[in-house]
């Protein structure tokens, strides 16, 4: 299955509208810390990558152990909940809106999910 333009376009409009709700989350309240949801949203699938790139590269022999790639996934899992989590504490402690807690957590969520859509569309396909 190969992605076409429609696709490319289709999730690089959600990406902005992403970005844009973080910003405008930012910029509407005077309160930059929700920018740090865009780090965390951008850093989250490093580990997975990482991690899956220091397992077994023996493609023939399946280990009963992958520990490395258990590892990655739990910091990525990680990542994914601190981009939610911190604008919600944030607004409970009162130091940003809850308005702006929302709109920070709806584009970081949309962030997110066109990270993962991108590397599903057009992840390389294995010829065994």
């Amino acid at each position: 299955m190969t992605a076409g333009l429609k696709t490319i376009i289709s999730l690089s409009f959600v990406l902005a509208i992403g970005f844009l709700l973080v910003i405008l989350s930012c910029a509407l309240f005077k309160q930059y810390l929700p920018l740090l949801v865009v780090a965390t949203y951008v850093l989250a699938p490093l580990p997975n990558w990482v991690c899956g790139r220091c397992a077994n590269p023996d493609d023939f022999v399946e280990s009963s152990s992958n520990a490395v790639v258990d590892f990655g996934r739990f910091c990525t899992g990680f990542l994914v909940l601190m981009g939610v989590a911190l604008p919600a504490l944030l607004a409970h402690s009162e130091i940003i809106r809850w308005a702006a807690a929302l709109m920070s957590i709806t584009g970081g969520v949309l962030i997110y999910g066109t990270i993962i859509a991108f590397g599903m569309f057009f992840q390389e396909e294995s010829e065994f």
